[in-house]
């Protein structure tokens, strides 16, 4: 009896003992662009003029506003600080038309 109960327990148990596991690894590369804004729709897009020609950008669900040193800027300075003709950098994720950005870099502090 109990070596019925004992392979009845195994063979019920063995498929998960052997069952392969896969692990899928997703890689997300940030890229950075910089230019002068030529265009700028708050929450929306960003157009900067770069050295190959204007590009435009698409904002993400959130975007941070930081200086050339780090410091994030309240959305109060956003609004004087982030204007056409000011020098950026920007991060973004993707490429093409789905050119995401995340940062925003004020080259001035």
């Amino acid at each position: 009896m109990k070596r019925a109960v004992l392979s009845i327990a195994l063979a019920f148990v063995a498929p998960f003992a052997w069952a392969q596991v896969s692990e899928t690894t997703t890689t997300t590369t940030t890229t950075e662009g910089s230019g002068t804004i030529t265009e700028y729709t708050p929450g929306s897009q960003i157009v900067l003029k770069e050295s190959s020609g204007p590009r435009t950008y698409r904002f993400g669900k959130s975007v941070t506003y930081v200086t050339k040193s780090g410091k994030v800027l309240d959305p109060d300075v956003v609004k004087t600080k982030i204007r056409v003709g000011v020098p950026v950098h920007v991060h973004y994720i993707g490429t093409g038309d789905s050119m995401m950005v995340d940062r925003v870099i004020v080259d001035e502090d």
